[in-house]
C-alpha cells in the first residue's frame, strides 16, 4: 500500500491509497460515497471490498473527492468530482500501464464515475454500487445517448432505502448495463461485503475480456 497525491486538470490535490498485491491483473479506480453524509475512501464497505479485491488480483485506487479529508478544494456536487476520477483513472494507467482497468464505484461515486464516463467518453468496465434513483427518474444519470457502449454492472440490494428495484431494472436496461441483486440487502450491504467483491471481480474481469 502507498498513499500517492493525485493532481486534478483543475489543480486540486487529492489524498489517495494505491493497494496493489505482488503482481496485478487487472486495476480499478473506486469512488466512494456522498461526503455530505459521511462518505470517505475509508468507511468500511470501501476497505473491505478494496481487501478481497487485491486478494484476487485486482489493483484498487481509492481517493477522497475533492473537500474530503486531506483533499484540497471544496465539494462540488458532482461536477468538479468527475475531474478527481479522471486523475485517479490517469494515476492507475500510468502506474498499471500494461493491465485492464475499470471504474467502480458506491452511491454518490457510482454516480460521479458514470457521469465521468459520460464526459469523457470513456469505454471502460465500470461497476455502479448503487446509484441513487430517484423514483419515476433517474436523479441526472446519464442517458444511453451520452454513454460510449461498455461493459456495465449495477449492484443493488433488495432492500435498498433509495431506489426500488424497478427503477434499477429499467435504468440498466435503458443503457444496456447488467443488474445484480443482492437479496436481503440493503443500500449499505452490511456483512455482505464479499458478496458485493465478488460481483465486482467478475465484473471486472468480464469486461476486461470483451472486446473494446
Amino acid at each position: 500500500m502507498t498513499e500517492p497525491t493525485l493532481t486534478t486538470a483543475d489543480g486540486v490535490t487529492l489524498e489517495a491509497r494505491w493497494d496493489t498485491p505482488p503482481e496485478a491483473t487487472h486495476a480499478v479506480v473506486f469512488c466512494h460515497p456522498h461526503p455530505e453524509h459521511g462518505g470517505t475512501m475509508n468507511v468500511p464497505l470501501m476497505v473491505a471490498v478494496t481487501k478481497a479485491l487485491v486478494g484476487q488480483g485486482i489493483a484498487v485506487v481509492r481517493f477522497n473527492f475533492r473537500g474530503v479529508g486531506r483533499s484540497a478544494g471544496s465539494h462540488d456536487d458532482g461536477r468538479g468530482e468527475r475531474r478527481d476520477v479522471d486523475a485517479a483513472v490517469s494515476f492507475a494507467a500510468g502506474r498499471q500501464p500494461d493491465v485492464a482497468i475499470a471504474v467502480a464505484g458506491w452511491s454518490f461515486g457510482a454516480a460521479v464515475a458514470l457521469g465521468w464516463q459520460a464526459l469523457t467518453g470513456s469505454a471502460l468496465p465500470y461497476i455502479g454500487i448503487a446509484p441513487p434513483l430517484s423514483p419515476g427518474r433517474f436523479a441526472g444519470l446519464p442517458s444511453s445517448g451520452e454513454l460510449a457502449p461498455a461493459r456495465r454492472t449495477f449492484v443493488f440490494g433488495d432492500r435498498d432505502q433509495f431506489t426500488s428495484i424497478a427503477a434499477a431494472r429499467a435504468y440498466a436496461r435503458s443503457i444496456g448495463a447488467r443488474l445484480e441483486v443482492i437479496k436481503g440487502s440493503d443500500h449499505f450491504f452490511h456483512f455482505r461485503e464479499e458478496q458485493v467483491a465478488a460481483i465486482i471481480t467478475r465484473a471486472i474481469r468480464d469486461g476486461a475480456a470483451a472486446p473494446q
